[in-house]
């Protein structure tokens, strides 16, 4: 490497651990397996850039999401030397929030906005689903408040709560495998043949853009078949009660 000064947005090793939230002692590591280009010299001190870090911040998310180092170092390896900015950008709208953060509130309010008294057995449901979390003995935070306000407002129309808290398992699962199917699509038409063509830059704006607007995209489909498909069984169910009704 050439032994120029310093120019901008360059980084000492401390200060591009610092950056990436991890140690200089992994920093070398990762450096030391290829993970990171070797560093600009100047003199014996070495100047990381941008690159640098964004690569390392790709490594901390990864394994933070549960991959193993080794399949780490596979993907980056075998990667463009660009493409890890790209893959932050990806993860970053993959972890942008719901709409509805987060909420704090007394197990007494929580009963209150189904209408029902207070029933730790039913809060203990509710934490196993992870759609709640226990703070003290009396507060609790509504991981996804959405889903929690409207189990509580099903309530209120008379079904039961423990009928409301065993149907979110199920619908759960068959969301999970409609998204399955649309990701699946997406990576197979979309993704797939981007990567056959060697990750080319200027294609990396459009997978990025399809890949935000799945989210708006497969939300409005499922509710509007699920729509559909509710007013039907509402349909056959009242059918079938007044035909019971006119037989009795």
């Amino acid at each position: 490497m050439s032994e120029d000064a310093p120019t901008g947005d360059e980084y000492t090793v401390d200060e591009l651990a610092a950056r990436a939230q991890m140690t200089v002692r992994n920093v070398r590591a990762y450096a030391s397996r290829g993970l990171i280009e070797a560093p600009r010299l100047a003199g014996r001190t070495g100047f990381y850039n941008r690159e640098h870090l964004q690569r390392l911040q790709l490594i901390r998310q990864l394994l933070e999401r549960g991959f193993t180092l080794a399949a780490i170092e596979k993907a980056v390896l075998h990667a463009p030397h660009n493409a890890a900015g790209h893959a932050l950008d990806l993860i970053t709208i993959l972890d942008q929030p719901d709409t509805s953060e987060p909420e704090i509130m007394s197990r007494d309010d929580l009963a209150a906005l189904a209408g029902v008294h207070r029933d730790d057995t039913l809060i203990e449901s509710l934490v196993g689903l992870g759609l709640v979390e226990k703070l003290d003995s009396d507060r609790v935070r509504l991981v996804e408040p959405a889903v929690v306000r409207a189990g509580a407002a099903a309530v209120t129309l008379g079904l039961a709560p423990e009928t409301v808290i065993a149907v979110f398992p199920l619908l759960r699962s068959h969301l999970r495998t409609i998204a399955d199917v649309f990701v699946r699509e997406v990576v197979k038409e979309v993704v797939q043949p981007f990567v056959d063509a060697g990750f080319p830059e200027e294609d990396w704006p459009r997978v990025i853009s399809v890949v935000e607007s799945l989210l708006p995209i497969a939300s409005q489909v499922t509710l509007g078949i699920f729509r559909s498909e509710f007013r039907d069984a509402i349909d056959v169910e009242v059918g079938e009660q007044i035909t019971g009704i006119a037989g009795a």
